[in-house]
């Protein structure tokens, strides 16, 4: 009986962890959508932007303050903070506004795809910063990978247009950054916490957000209708603050590595919310170039970097 009620509450331990990380790619997926519904009003990037990431600083304010109570790793040192401001500058602020700023310009759908490939990008930037190898699978797998990019793009409908290029290399870029605090993460994050490091890092990318439109913007640029603010706030809650702790709980709950599977529905999750939403066309192309993205990038997450994949 008592290796039964075991086995049951495992199975149930596990559950819940992958419908946290499926709840969480979905989240994260959403985020596209909402950008985009956002831009059919007189807003820009960095407006919306701000209006993310005021909602969400309480939030990561009160859950800072919980973790620093509760913390079992002590205070930080000086070190943990410089590292904890240049991930939070680059990682979660400037990653997310390149990410913003490419979605003036390219599909939601493309967006998602260009994104998901960050853990390709950390598996070249190990083995150009730390010299390790990359064998014939894996390389094969960045290839197929690439390829499918490059096919969504080609058949996006609008792939001879400079402001597509611009939008696709902007994201790209938003993924570039955040592999790079991915690398820096591993670093750090075993030392005082996910939860809190998680929290840190967001209020300092919160900060960044507000001197910036405070440097940039008058106060007349959140005149803005009722909806742009009903979609910042879902943004916030939906898919910035509840997807990045329900991902960090889930990975606790059934690992790294099965997280990363769960979390390849998100590009799918993606193409048909933009269909529903946008009314973004599906195409065998989009389908294909979308297959062979999560084929590489699941290839690559569970042979070198497991869990990356979930963004």
């Amino acid at each position: 009986m008592e290796n039964a009620a075991s086995v049951s509450a495992t199975r149930k331990h596990g559950m819940l962890g992958a419908t946290y990380v499926s709840a969480a790619a979905l989240g994260f997926s959403a985020k596209a959508i909402m950008v985009k519904l956002a831009y059919a009003y007189p807003i820009d990037a960095v407006t919306l932007l701000f209006l993310r990431m005021t909602i969400s600083l309480p939030i990561f304010a009160a859950v800072a303050l919980w973790a620093g109570r509760n913390a079992a790793t002590g205070r930080l040192g000086r070190n943990d903070w410089l590292a904890i401001g240049a991930l939070g500058l680059s990682g979660q602020f400037l990653a997310s506004l390149l990410d913003f700023e490419g979605l003036r310009f390219i599909s939601a759908s493309l967006e998602r795809v260009i994104l998901f490939v960050y853990p390709t990008l950390v598996v070249v930037l190990s083995a150009l910063l730390f010299r390790r190898r990359i064998g014939l699978q894996i390389a094969a797998a960045l290839l197929a990978t690439y390829a499918g990019i490059l096919l969504m793009f080609a058949n996006s409908g609008a792939a001879a247009g400079g402001d597509a290029l611009l939008g696709a290399a902007l994201v790209f870029g938003s993924a570039l950054v955040f592999a790079v605090y991915f690398i820096g993460t591993a670093q750090i994050i075993g030392r005082i916490g996910s939860l809190r490091f998680t929290a840190y890092t967001m209020i300092v990318a919160c900060a960044a957000v507000l001197i910036q439109f405070a440097a940039t913007h008058e106060v007349g640029a959140l005149q803005l209708p009722g909806r742009v603010y009903g979609l910042a706030l879902a943004m916030a809650l939906f898919s910035t603050v509840l997807p990045m702790f329900l991902l960090t709980e889930g990975i606790r709950r059934i690992g790294a590595d099965k997280a990363s599977v769960i979390g390849s529905v998100g590009p799918v999750a993606t193409i048909f919310m933009a269909f529903a939403f946008l009314g973004e066309p599906i195409g065998a192309a989009q389908l294909a170039g979308t297959a062979l993205v999560i084929g590489g990038v699941l290839w690559i997450s569970l042979k070198r970097e497991p869990g990356s994949a979930v963004r």
